[in-house]
């Protein structure tokens, strides 16, 4: 098309061209004359005619590209008829795929009915079959997977099956020493109370003692009902010292009951207990669950100066509130300790055990007249646990007002019984424990305190409760105990501790009647009465004594220090520790662990001796390093 163009174009140009040289030679043969005026020379016929043609060209090469724009648009549309020319045929190919389909299915649809039938009795049939096998599969395939499992607990089994009943053993095996600074005559277990003064004979003598008696043996059966589930639990030690137990030769020492009690949590949330148990003043890492309490990782067997805690008979009823909330009250075993002070009245609160009647002859128990009540409520969050409770106690003695006078005093000349009487108070306290957990639960720390008046039992140190007033009748004593505790659960197979705790005991003491005839420092003044008094006279604590016969023979032992009466004012422990696992599987657990505790035992201001530089306030200080090795039965796991 351009070709034809430009062929064209050189047509017009050439006929142009002879058209004016045709023109031209007529008029110079008739040009006349020229003249000077200035005219505008007029434009030629060739620029004329090459304007002409260069518009016709413009109009050429638009022409051109409107072609070249129909021929693009007239190829795609040949590409779209061509690719819906396939579409279609694709289509009718699937038509025909469709409609023989459609043939096929038409024919075994024919075929089917004849066998089922018109009523499609035989599909029924079939479902039915197919429901009784689906039914079959499910029955054998849990019958597999309980026969599955029951191998497993063959081979491995958490718990001892019996009629039932769902028995799981559990506790360790111990091998414990200890080595204390200043002996106090005892084994892993510390009577913090007992800490001898430096002046004494076991103050100027360490002791080293190893036992194995503190390995345990438990037991917890567990049923299931609709409503409820039953539990029972026995838990038990060697850590009891029979008349006969001795470290000389086979070392027997009888078994000691732990704890032993029966329980039914009920669906609806009520959980009652009864038997020997932790008290439920103790603190509980999960609600107020049994066999969840907090029990301090130490090895001494005695916890730590501060903890509070006994392990005695209660009846205990807990409801849970929600899955965040627990209250619960109980019922538990009473007793006084040794009533503290000195130039008590003639009293009697307590007496030797009848073995007749399964007490200890060699040891004392109280005449308890009521319970201890304790009332507790514990809060759960996702971070901690805390707690808040109450300790009612009750108290008696017997008064003899004619019986013999406090030393010191114009002695009665026919004391008596006449005018005995009994005399009752009443006592107890509130305390608080805490529990926050940091770092996914690797860091515990811990804050605990109870105080209040008569509530030294519930204490690790064990300071009296009580002392008495001129007239026999009992003075319960204000004290307190506190422990601040942190744990470090390093590893799985690591836990390092340390624990900081104290108890205090007020002084209490109240002037008599009498008037101390005795020689010394407190001749001619009020002789006075109760626990902590200042005129206690406490020089002899420094002063070390002659032995005495042992009354159980075998040599002497070491005499009592003569002018000594010092009482004590508080107890403080502090502890660090770890214990590391070697193993820790289903085979049990193998661990190792040592424990270093310093405590100091302050007394109450007396009268000592200011001549050879001696104070009124002995104290006693003890360094102790214990030492275990112990093997944990796989359900138990460690402390």
């Amino acid at each position: 098309m351009q070709i034809l163009n430009k062929i064209v174009a050189v047509a017009l140009i050439a006929t142009c061209v002879t058209v004016q040289a045709q023109s031209g030679v007529g008029s110079q043969a008739a040009k006349p004359a020229r003249t000077r005026s200035v005219r505008i020379k007029p434009k030629t016929q060739e620029e004329i005619l090459l304007e002409q043609l260069n518009e016709k060209f413009q109009k050429l090469d638009q022409l051109n590209q409107k072609y070249d724009d129909l021929q693009q648009k007239f190829d795609a549309m040949e590409k779209k008829m061509a690719s819906r020319d396939a579409e279609l045929e694709q289509a009718r190919k699937d038509a025909a795929t469709a409609q023989a389909a459609a043939v096929d299915a038409k024919q075994k649809l024919e075929a089917t009915q004849a066998v089922i039938g018109p009523d499609g009795s035989t599909v029924t049939n079939l479902r039915t079959d197919v429901a009784a096998l689906k039914e079959t599969s499910t029955s054998l395939s849990s019958k597999v997977e309980t026969t599955e499992q029951k191998t497993k607990q063959l081979e491995h089994p958490d718990t001892i099956r019996f009629k039932g009943i769902d028995l799981t053993p559990g506790g360790f095996l111990a091998a414990e020493t200890v080595n204390r600074q200043r002996a106090i005559g005892g084994d892993v277990n510390t009577q913090f109370n007992g800490i001898p003064f430096a002046g004494s004979t076991a103050g100027v003598l360490s002791e080293f003692n190893a036992s194995g008696r503190q390995s345990r043996i438990s037991l917890l059966a567990e049923g299931k009902l609709p409503s409820a589930r039953l539990r029972g639990y026995f838990e038990a030690d060697f850590l009891a010292a029979g008349t006969t137990s001795n470290d000389n030769q086979s070392n027997s020492y009888p078994l000691r009951l732990r704890q032993a009690w029966a329980q039914a949590e009920l669906n609806s949330g009520w959980t009652l207990t009864g038997g020997q148990m932790w008290s439920l003043a103790t603190e509980y890492r999960y609600g107020l669950a049994n066999l969840s309490e907090a029990i301090p990782l130490t090895i001494d067997a005695q916890y730590n100066v501060g903890y509070t805690w006994e392990r005695q008979y209660g009846f205990r009823v807990v409801k849970r509130i929600g899955n965040r909330f627990w209250i619960g009250g109980s019922v538990e075993e009473a007793q006084t300790l040794n009533i503290g002070g000195h130039n008590l009245p003639t009293i009697t609160y307590q007496q030797p055990g009848n073995a007749g009647g399964l007490y200890s002859p060699t040891s004392n128990y109280s005449f308890n007249y009521a319970p201890d009540l304790i009332a507790k409520a514990a809060y759960e969050t996702n971070w901690g646990h805390f707690e808040v409770f109450g300790i009612g106690r009750f108290f008696r003695d017997r008064v003899f007002p004619n019986g013999p006078t406090p030393p010191g005093a114009p002695q009665n000349p026919t004391p008596s019984v006449l005018g005995a009487f009994t005399s009752k108070t009443q006592g107890g306290g509130a305390g608080v424990n805490g529990r926050v957990s940091l770092f996914s639960k690797k860091l515990d720390i811990g804050a605990h305190a109870l105080v209040g008046n008569g509530i030294g039992r519930y204490s690790s140190a064990t300071l009296p409760d009580t002392t008495a007033h001129p007239d026999g009748s009992l003075a319960l004593l204000t004290g307190g105990s506190a422990l601040g505790s942190l744990e470090w659960h390093a590893t799985p197979r690591l836990d390092l501790y340390a624990y900081y705790g104290g108890e205090y005991a007020k002084r209490a003491w109240y002037a008599s009647p009498f008037i101390n005839s005795t020689v010394g420092p407190t001749q001619g003044q009020p002789i006075l009465v109760g626990y902590g008094a200042p005129t206690n006279i406490v020089s002899g604590c420094y002063t070390e004594v002659l032995p005495v016969t042992s009354p159980n023979g075998g040599g002497d032992v070491p005499g009592s220090a003569a002018n000594c009466n010092a009482d004590t004012r508080n107890i403080q422990e502090g502890t660090v520790g770890y214990w590391f696992r070697f193993y820790r599987g289903s085979h049990g657990t193998l661990q190792q662990g040592i424990q270093y505790s310093y405590a100091v035992r302050h007394t109450w201001q007396g009268i000592g001796d200011p001549n050879n530089n001696l104070p009124g306030s002995p104290k006693g200080i003890d360094n102790m390093w214990f030492t275990s090795f112990r093997y944990y039965l796989p359900t138990t796991g460690s402390k």
